[in-house]
Protein backbone atom coordinates (compact mmCIF):
# COMPACT_ATOMS: atom_id res chain seq x y z
CA UNK A 1 0.00 0.00 0.00
CA UNK A 2 2.79 2.43 0.89
CA UNK A 3 5.63 3.53 -1.34
CA UNK A 4 8.89 4.47 0.38
CA UNK A 5 11.37 6.71 -1.41
CA UNK A 6 14.54 8.38 -0.14
CA UNK A 7 14.35 12.18 0.17
CA UNK A 8 16.67 12.66 -2.82
CA UNK A 9 14.00 11.18 -5.09
CA UNK A 10 11.75 14.17 -4.38
CA UNK A 11 13.54 15.90 -7.26
CA UNK A 12 12.72 13.24 -9.86
CA UNK A 13 9.64 11.25 -10.91
CA UNK A 14 8.94 8.15 -8.81
CA UNK A 15 9.76 4.81 -10.35
CA UNK A 16 6.15 3.67 -9.98
CA UNK A 17 3.76 6.62 -10.04
CA UNK A 18 0.57 6.40 -8.04
CA UNK A 19 -2.34 5.43 -10.26
CA UNK A 20 -4.37 8.42 -11.39
CA UNK A 21 -6.97 9.38 -13.91
CA UNK A 22 -5.41 10.19 -17.25
CA UNK A 23 -8.13 12.55 -18.33
CA UNK A 24 -10.84 14.74 -16.90
CA UNK A 25 -13.93 12.98 -15.56
CA UNK A 26 -17.10 14.46 -17.15
CA UNK A 27 -18.94 14.07 -13.84
CA UNK A 28 -16.38 16.36 -12.21
CA UNK A 29 -17.03 19.26 -14.55
CA UNK A 30 -20.79 18.70 -14.54
CA UNK A 31 -21.17 18.90 -10.77
CA UNK A 32 -18.70 21.76 -10.46
CA UNK A 33 -20.70 23.59 -13.11
CA UNK A 34 -23.86 23.04 -11.04
CA UNK A 35 -22.02 24.51 -8.05
CA UNK A 36 -21.15 27.64 -10.05
CA UNK A 37 -24.82 28.35 -10.77
CA UNK A 38 -25.74 27.77 -7.11
CA UNK A 39 -22.93 30.05 -5.92
CA UNK A 40 -24.18 32.85 -8.17
CA UNK A 41 -27.71 32.47 -6.82
CA UNK A 42 -26.45 32.47 -3.23
CA UNK A 43 -24.40 35.66 -3.65
CA UNK A 44 -27.01 37.88 -5.27
CA UNK A 45 -28.13 40.01 -2.28
CA UNK A 46 -31.64 39.21 -1.03
CA UNK A 47 -32.27 36.82 -3.90
CA UNK A 48 -35.52 34.89 -3.32
CA UNK A 49 -34.10 31.96 -5.28
CA UNK A 50 -31.47 31.49 -2.56
CA UNK A 51 -34.22 30.04 -0.34
CA UNK A 52 -34.13 26.92 -2.51
CA UNK A 53 -30.43 26.18 -2.80
CA UNK A 54 -29.06 22.97 -1.17
CA UNK A 55 -27.81 24.89 1.88
CA UNK A 56 -31.44 25.45 2.89
CA UNK A 57 -32.05 21.71 3.22
CA UNK A 58 -28.99 20.38 5.01
CA UNK A 59 -25.60 21.10 6.52
CA UNK A 60 -23.45 21.15 3.37
CA UNK A 61 -23.88 23.47 0.41
CA UNK A 62 -22.29 24.50 -2.90
CA UNK A 63 -19.04 25.43 -1.15
CA UNK A 64 -18.45 21.75 -0.41
CA UNK A 65 -19.12 20.86 -4.05
CA UNK A 66 -16.63 23.48 -5.22
CA UNK A 67 -13.88 22.48 -2.78
CA UNK A 68 -14.31 18.71 -3.27
CA UNK A 69 -14.38 18.96 -7.06
CA UNK A 70 -11.40 21.32 -6.97
CA UNK A 71 -9.51 18.67 -5.06
CA UNK A 72 -10.36 16.10 -7.72
CA UNK A 73 -9.42 18.46 -10.55
CA UNK A 74 -6.13 19.27 -8.78
CA UNK A 75 -5.33 15.57 -8.61
CA UNK A 76 -5.42 15.50 -12.41
CA UNK A 77 -3.68 18.81 -13.08
CA UNK A 78 -1.08 18.90 -10.31
CA UNK A 79 -0.87 15.26 -9.24
CA UNK A 80 -0.04 14.38 -12.82
CA UNK A 81 2.73 16.99 -12.85
CA UNK A 82 4.24 15.44 -9.72
CA UNK A 83 4.08 11.96 -11.27
CA UNK A 84 5.62 13.03 -14.60
CA UNK A 85 8.23 15.57 -13.49
CA UNK A 86 8.92 14.90 -9.82
CA UNK A 87 8.35 16.79 -6.60
CA UNK A 88 10.26 19.98 -7.49
CA UNK A 89 8.57 20.61 -10.83
CA UNK A 90 5.20 19.53 -9.46
CA UNK A 91 5.60 22.06 -6.66
CA UNK A 92 6.55 24.74 -9.21
CA UNK A 93 3.27 23.98 -11.01
CA UNK A 94 1.35 24.41 -7.75
CA UNK A 95 3.18 27.68 -6.93
CA UNK A 96 2.19 29.05 -10.33
CA UNK A 97 -1.47 28.21 -9.65
CA UNK A 98 -1.30 29.79 -6.19
CA UNK A 99 0.10 32.91 -7.86
CA UNK A 100 -2.85 32.95 -10.29
CA UNK A 101 -5.43 32.51 -7.52
CA UNK A 102 -3.74 35.20 -5.40
CA UNK A 103 -4.04 37.82 -8.12
CA UNK A 104 -7.56 36.71 -8.96
CA UNK A 105 -8.42 37.41 -5.31
CA UNK A 106 -6.74 40.84 -5.34
CA UNK A 107 -8.40 41.80 -8.61
CA UNK A 108 -11.81 40.64 -7.43
CA UNK A 109 -11.59 42.68 -4.24
CA UNK A 110 -10.57 45.94 -5.88
CA UNK A 111 -13.09 45.60 -8.69
CA UNK A 112 -16.00 44.96 -6.31
CA UNK A 113 -14.78 47.73 -3.96
CA UNK A 114 -14.64 50.12 -6.93
CA UNK A 115 -18.12 49.07 -8.05
CA UNK A 116 -19.62 49.64 -4.61
CA UNK A 117 -17.82 52.99 -4.33
CA UNK A 118 -19.17 54.04 -7.73
CA UNK A 119 -22.73 53.22 -6.70
CA UNK A 120 -22.38 55.19 -3.47
CA UNK A 121 -20.59 58.11 -5.12
CA UNK A 122 -22.61 58.64 -8.28
CA UNK A 123 -25.98 57.18 -7.34
CA UNK A 124 -28.76 58.63 -5.27
CA UNK A 125 -29.94 55.66 -3.24
CA UNK A 126 -31.40 55.10 0.19
CA UNK A 127 -28.65 52.65 1.20
CA UNK A 128 -24.87 52.43 1.23
CA UNK A 129 -23.52 49.58 -0.89
CA UNK A 130 -20.07 50.03 0.64
CA UNK A 131 -21.49 49.47 4.12
CA UNK A 132 -23.55 46.56 2.79
CA UNK A 133 -20.27 44.70 2.21
CA UNK A 134 -18.78 45.97 5.48
CA UNK A 135 -16.07 47.89 3.59
CA UNK A 136 -16.53 51.17 5.45
CA UNK A 137 -13.32 50.75 7.43
CA UNK A 138 -11.37 50.02 4.24
CA UNK A 139 -12.42 53.34 2.64
CA UNK A 140 -12.10 55.27 5.90
CA UNK A 141 -8.51 54.13 6.51
CA UNK A 142 -7.26 52.50 3.29
CA UNK A 143 -3.50 52.40 3.80
CA UNK A 144 -3.25 49.68 6.49
CA UNK A 145 -6.12 47.76 4.88
CA UNK A 146 -4.35 47.68 1.51
CA UNK A 147 -1.29 46.24 3.23
CA UNK A 148 -3.55 43.73 4.95
CA UNK A 149 -5.22 42.84 1.67
CA UNK A 150 -1.93 42.01 -0.04
CA UNK A 151 -0.58 40.10 2.98
CA UNK A 152 -3.92 38.25 3.46
CA UNK A 153 -4.28 39.58 6.99
CA UNK A 154 -7.33 41.55 5.91
CA UNK A 155 -9.87 39.14 4.42
CA UNK A 156 -13.44 40.50 4.37
CA UNK A 157 -16.16 37.88 4.55
CA UNK A 158 -17.34 38.19 0.95
CA UNK A 159 -13.79 37.67 -0.32
CA UNK A 160 -12.80 34.63 1.72
CA UNK A 161 -13.15 31.60 -0.58
CA UNK A 162 -10.16 32.23 -2.85
CA UNK A 163 -7.72 32.83 0.07
CA UNK A 164 -8.89 29.54 1.58
CA UNK A 165 -8.36 27.80 -1.76
CA UNK A 166 -4.83 29.13 -2.27
CA UNK A 167 -3.71 28.12 1.25
CA UNK A 168 -5.10 24.62 0.67
CA UNK A 169 -3.19 24.47 -2.62
CA UNK A 170 -0.05 25.59 -0.77
CA UNK A 171 -0.38 22.50 1.45
CA UNK A 172 -0.12 20.19 -1.56
CA UNK A 173 3.70 19.96 -1.69
CA UNK A 174 3.68 18.78 1.94
CA UNK A 175 1.06 16.12 1.22
CA UNK A 176 2.82 14.95 -1.94
CA UNK A 177 6.07 14.61 0.01
CA UNK A 178 4.28 12.56 2.68
CA UNK A 179 2.73 10.38 -0.02
CA UNK A 180 6.21 9.30 -1.09
CA UNK A 181 6.87 8.08 2.43
CA UNK A 182 3.54 6.43 3.27
CA UNK A 183 -0.02 7.17 2.19
CA UNK A 184 -1.12 6.68 5.77
CA UNK A 185 1.02 9.69 6.69
CA UNK A 186 -1.11 11.81 4.32
CA UNK A 187 -4.31 10.71 6.05
CA UNK A 188 -2.88 11.31 9.51
CA UNK A 189 -1.57 14.76 8.59
CA UNK A 190 -4.88 15.83 7.06
CA UNK A 191 -6.91 14.65 10.04
CA UNK A 192 -4.51 16.21 12.57
CA UNK A 193 -4.60 19.56 10.77
CA UNK A 194 -8.40 19.39 10.58
CA UNK A 195 -8.64 18.61 14.30
CA UNK A 196 -6.35 21.53 15.04
CA UNK A 197 -8.74 23.83 13.17
CA UNK A 198 -11.87 22.27 14.66
CA UNK A 199 -10.50 22.67 18.19
CA UNK A 200 -9.67 26.32 17.38
CA UNK A 201 -5.92 25.72 17.57
CA UNK A 202 -5.18 26.60 13.94
CA UNK A 203 -6.61 29.69 12.26
CA UNK A 204 -5.61 32.83 10.37
CA UNK A 205 -6.51 36.45 11.30
CA UNK A 206 -9.11 38.11 9.07
CA UNK A 207 -8.67 41.72 10.21
CA UNK A 208 -6.13 43.62 12.33
CA UNK A 209 -8.67 45.36 14.60
CA UNK A 210 -10.32 42.21 15.97
CA UNK A 211 -9.67 38.55 16.69
CA UNK A 212 -12.03 37.36 13.97
CA UNK A 213 -10.48 34.49 11.95
CA UNK A 214 -10.97 33.77 8.27
CA UNK A 215 -14.57 32.72 7.70
CA UNK A 216 -13.32 29.70 5.72
CA UNK A 217 -10.49 28.21 7.74
CA UNK A 218 -8.22 26.48 5.18
CA UNK A 219 -6.84 24.14 7.85
CA UNK A 220 -10.33 22.73 8.31
CA UNK A 221 -11.47 22.73 4.70
CA UNK A 222 -8.33 20.98 3.47
CA UNK A 223 -9.85 17.72 4.74
CA UNK A 224 -12.55 17.85 2.07
CA UNK A 225 -10.18 19.06 -0.65
CA UNK A 226 -7.72 16.23 -0.08
CA UNK A 227 -10.52 13.68 0.20
CA UNK A 228 -11.44 14.52 -3.38
CA UNK A 229 -7.76 14.63 -4.30
CA UNK A 230 -7.12 11.18 -2.80
CA UNK A 231 -10.11 9.61 -4.54
CA UNK A 232 -9.05 10.92 -7.94
CA UNK A 233 -5.40 9.91 -7.43
CA UNK A 234 -6.40 6.41 -6.41
CA UNK A 235 -5.08 6.81 -2.86
CA UNK A 236 -8.59 6.01 -1.64
CA UNK A 237 -10.62 3.29 -3.37
CA UNK A 238 -13.90 4.23 -4.99
CA UNK A 239 -16.84 3.27 -2.77
CA UNK A 240 -18.83 0.22 -3.86
CA UNK A 241 -22.16 0.65 -5.63
CA UNK A 242 -24.47 -0.64 -2.92
CA UNK A 243 -28.22 -0.37 -2.68
CA UNK A 244 -27.97 -0.62 1.11
CA UNK A 245 -25.39 2.15 1.33
CA UNK A 246 -27.41 4.34 -1.05
CA UNK A 247 -30.55 3.99 1.08
CA UNK A 248 -28.52 4.68 4.23
CA UNK A 249 -27.17 7.92 2.70
CA UNK A 250 -30.64 8.92 1.56
CA UNK A 251 -32.09 8.27 5.02
CA UNK A 252 -29.28 10.28 6.62
CA UNK A 253 -29.99 13.29 4.38
CA UNK A 254 -33.74 13.17 5.04
CA UNK A 255 -33.63 12.49 8.78
CA UNK A 256 -31.03 15.16 9.50
CA UNK A 257 -32.76 17.87 7.44
CA UNK A 258 -34.79 19.26 10.39
CA UNK A 259 -31.54 19.67 12.35
CA UNK A 260 -29.40 20.93 9.48
CA UNK A 261 -31.82 23.41 7.93
CA UNK A 262 -33.79 26.20 9.53
CA UNK A 263 -36.13 26.06 6.53
CA UNK A 264 -37.05 22.40 7.06
CA UNK A 265 -37.20 22.93 10.82
CA UNK A 266 -39.77 25.70 10.32
CA UNK A 267 -41.84 23.41 8.11
CA UNK A 268 -41.80 20.72 10.79
CA UNK A 269 -42.65 23.23 13.50
CA UNK A 270 -45.56 24.67 11.49
CA UNK A 271 -46.96 21.20 10.77
CA UNK A 272 -46.56 19.95 14.33
CA UNK A 273 -45.61 22.40 17.08
CA UNK A 274 -45.20 19.50 19.52
CA UNK A 275 -42.70 17.76 17.22
CA UNK A 276 -41.01 21.09 16.56
CA UNK A 277 -40.57 21.55 20.32
CA UNK A 278 -38.86 18.16 20.54
CA UNK A 279 -36.52 19.14 17.73
CA UNK A 280 -35.85 22.46 19.45
CA UNK A 281 -34.67 20.62 22.57
CA UNK A 282 -31.82 18.98 20.65
CA UNK A 283 -31.33 21.76 18.09
CA UNK A 284 -28.53 23.34 20.11
CA UNK A 285 -26.48 20.14 19.78
CA UNK A 286 -26.29 20.75 16.06
CA UNK A 287 -26.72 24.48 15.65
CA UNK A 288 -24.29 25.67 18.34
CA UNK A 289 -20.88 26.67 17.10
CA UNK A 290 -19.20 24.54 19.74
CA UNK A 291 -20.07 21.94 22.32
CA UNK A 292 -18.72 22.08 25.87
CA UNK A 293 -15.42 20.53 24.69
CA UNK A 294 -14.97 23.07 21.90
CA UNK A 295 -15.55 20.50 19.16
CA UNK A 296 -17.55 22.11 16.34
CA UNK A 297 -20.25 19.85 14.90
CA UNK A 298 -21.60 21.90 12.03
CA UNK A 299 -19.43 25.00 12.06
CA UNK A 300 -18.83 26.26 8.52
CA UNK A 301 -15.67 28.18 9.42
CA UNK A 302 -13.69 25.15 10.60
CA UNK A 303 -15.66 22.63 8.51
CA UNK A 304 -17.53 20.69 11.20
CA UNK A 305 -17.79 16.93 11.02
CA UNK A 306 -21.53 16.97 10.30
CA UNK A 307 -20.93 19.04 7.16
CA UNK A 308 -18.37 16.45 6.07
CA UNK A 309 -20.69 13.49 6.61
CA UNK A 310 -23.63 15.27 5.00
CA UNK A 311 -21.61 16.10 1.89
CA UNK A 312 -20.16 12.58 1.58
CA UNK A 313 -23.68 11.14 1.69
CA UNK A 314 -24.86 13.60 -0.95
CA UNK A 315 -21.77 13.01 -3.12
CA UNK A 316 -22.23 9.24 -2.98
CA UNK A 317 -25.81 9.52 -4.24
CA UNK A 318 -24.73 11.96 -6.97
CA UNK A 319 -21.93 9.59 -8.00
CA UNK A 320 -24.35 6.67 -8.29
CA UNK A 321 -26.95 8.80 -10.09
CA UNK A 322 -24.43 9.80 -12.76
CA UNK A 323 -23.56 6.19 -13.49
CA UNK A 324 -20.21 4.71 -14.46
CA UNK A 325 -18.24 7.32 -16.35
CA UNK A 326 -21.23 9.66 -16.16
CA UNK A 327 -23.22 7.58 -18.66
CA UNK A 328 -26.58 8.43 -17.08
CA UNK A 329 -25.91 12.11 -17.63
CA UNK A 330 -26.29 11.50 -21.35
CA UNK A 331 -29.90 11.13 -22.45
CA UNK A 332 -30.46 8.16 -24.73
CA UNK A 333 -32.22 8.49 -28.07
CA UNK A 334 -32.53 11.26 -30.58
CA UNK A 335 -35.78 12.88 -29.45
CA UNK A 336 -36.28 16.53 -28.61
CA UNK A 337 -35.67 15.99 -24.90
CA UNK A 338 -32.40 14.18 -25.54
CA UNK A 339 -31.20 16.95 -27.83
CA UNK A 340 -32.11 19.68 -25.36
CA UNK A 341 -30.46 17.78 -22.51
CA UNK A 342 -27.25 17.37 -24.48
CA UNK A 343 -27.11 21.12 -25.02
CA UNK A 344 -27.75 21.77 -21.31
CA UNK A 345 -25.12 19.18 -20.34
CA UNK A 346 -22.56 20.74 -22.66
CA UNK A 347 -23.19 24.22 -21.22
CA UNK A 348 -23.00 23.12 -17.57
CA UNK A 349 -19.83 21.14 -18.26
CA UNK A 350 -18.21 24.14 -19.94
CA UNK A 351 -19.00 26.30 -16.90
CA UNK A 352 -17.44 23.64 -14.65
CA UNK A 353 -14.30 23.48 -16.79
CA UNK A 354 -13.71 27.22 -16.40
CA UNK A 355 -14.60 27.38 -12.72
CA UNK A 356 -12.00 29.94 -11.58
CA UNK A 357 -12.89 32.50 -14.25
CA UNK A 358 -16.60 31.88 -13.73
CA UNK A 359 -16.34 32.08 -9.95
CA UNK A 360 -14.44 35.39 -9.95
CA UNK A 361 -16.85 36.91 -12.46
CA UNK A 362 -19.96 35.64 -10.64
CA UNK A 363 -18.80 37.09 -7.31
CA UNK A 364 -18.37 40.47 -9.00
CA UNK A 365 -21.54 40.47 -11.07
CA UNK A 366 -23.68 39.15 -8.19
CA UNK A 367 -23.40 42.49 -6.40
CA UNK A 368 -24.40 44.33 -9.57
CA UNK A 369 -27.39 42.02 -10.05
CA UNK A 370 -28.41 42.72 -6.47
CA UNK A 371 -28.28 46.42 -7.24
CA UNK A 372 -30.54 45.87 -10.27
CA UNK A 373 -33.07 44.05 -8.09
CA UNK A 374 -32.99 46.97 -5.65
CA UNK A 375 -33.99 49.28 -8.48
CA UNK A 376 -36.64 47.21 -10.27
CA UNK A 377 -38.06 45.36 -7.28
CA UNK A 378 -38.16 41.67 -6.43
CA UNK A 379 -41.31 40.53 -8.13
CA UNK A 380 -41.31 36.98 -9.49
CA UNK A 381 -40.77 38.23 -13.04
CA UNK A 382 -37.92 40.56 -12.01
CA UNK A 383 -36.17 37.84 -10.01
CA UNK A 384 -36.52 35.39 -12.91
CA UNK A 385 -35.13 37.92 -15.38
CA UNK A 386 -32.14 38.88 -13.21
CA UNK A 387 -31.18 35.30 -12.34
CA UNK A 388 -31.43 34.15 -15.96
CA UNK A 389 -29.37 37.16 -17.02
CA UNK A 390 -26.74 36.13 -14.47
CA UNK A 391 -26.76 32.57 -15.83
CA UNK A 392 -26.30 33.85 -19.37
CA UNK A 393 -23.35 36.00 -18.30
CA UNK A 394 -21.44 33.25 -16.52
CA UNK A 395 -22.06 30.91 -19.45
CA UNK A 396 -20.64 33.53 -21.80
CA UNK A 397 -17.62 33.98 -19.54
CA UNK A 398 -17.01 30.21 -19.54
CA UNK A 399 -16.98 30.05 -23.33
CA UNK A 400 -14.85 33.18 -23.66
CA UNK A 401 -12.33 31.85 -21.11
CA UNK A 402 -12.25 28.51 -22.92
CA UNK A 403 -11.64 30.28 -26.22
CA UNK A 404 -8.71 32.26 -24.84
CA UNK A 405 -7.24 29.13 -23.21
CA UNK A 406 -7.31 27.37 -26.59
CA UNK A 407 -4.71 29.90 -27.82
CA UNK A 408 -6.48 30.50 -31.16
CA UNK A 409 -3.74 32.90 -32.26
CA UNK A 410 -1.43 29.89 -32.61
CA UNK A 411 -3.49 28.55 -35.48
CA UNK A 412 -1.83 28.50 -38.87
CA UNK A 413 -4.98 29.66 -40.59
CA UNK A 414 -4.72 33.11 -42.15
Amino acid sequence: MATVSPPTQFLSPPATPVAAAAQRDPRLDFYRGIAMFIILIAHIPFNPWSSWIPARFGWSDATEIFVFCSGMASAIAFGGAYARRGWAMGTARVVFRVWQVYWAHIGLFFFVAMLMAALDTYGVFDKSYVDGLNLGRFFADPMPQIVGMFTLTYVPNYFDILPMYLVVLALMPLFMALARIDLRAVAVASIVIWLGATLNLLSLPAEPWSERPWFFNPFGWQLLFFTGFALMRGWLPAPPVSRTLAWACFAFLILTAPFGSWKVFNWVNDASPALGERFREVWSLFSAQETATGFSLRDKTNFGVLRYLHFLALAYLAWIAAGEGGQRLRAAGTGAFAQVWQVVLKIITKVGQQSLAVFVFSMAVARLLGFVLDQIGRSSAAVLLVNLAGFAMIIAVAYIAGWFKSHPWRSKRA
